[in-house]
């Protein structure tokens, strides 16, 4: 048992459940962010740092791209969005958490059912449409 946790497949497996966690953090830290300061702010943000002075032309697409998804969370109030990244990503770093310290297996049916509940939600809101 010794050999099998000093295996490079173990030293993969921790780091990617390690990459997964600090995934979740990030994605935690992004919902609480644009929750304390505002969508609104998050789009002033975005269009100070993409301010077209500041790219060469090359980007324009993407810089556009960016542009457009921080005006439509502003628009939108991003409600969903933060509830999203918090959920998501509190889930992540239990998930992490759990299977780095040898246990947590309740978190599976518990992230099962969150997953169900916004595929049933993202289902519901496409069908409005």
């Amino acid at each position: 048992m010794a050999k099998a946790r000093g295996s490079f497949a173990h030293l993969a497996y921790v780091v990617t459940v390690a990459i997964k966690g600090f995934d979740g953090g990030l994605e935690t830290l992004a919902g609480l962010v644009i929750w304390i300061t505002g969508p609104q702010r998050l789009y002033r943000w975005v269009v100070r740092i993409t301010a077209p002075e500041l790219f060469d032309g090359e980007h324009a697409r993407a810089v556009d791209l960016i542009r457009k998804g921080a005006e439509h969370l502003a628009l939108s109030g991003g409600h969903f969005v933060v509830f999203y990244l918090l959920v998501h990503g509190v889930l992540k770093l239990a998930l992490a958490v759990g299977l780095l310290r040898g246990g947590g297996r309740w978190i599976f049916p518990v992230g099962a059912a969150i997953l169900l509940g916004f595929i049933a939600f993202m289902s519901y809101r496409l069908s409005e449409q």
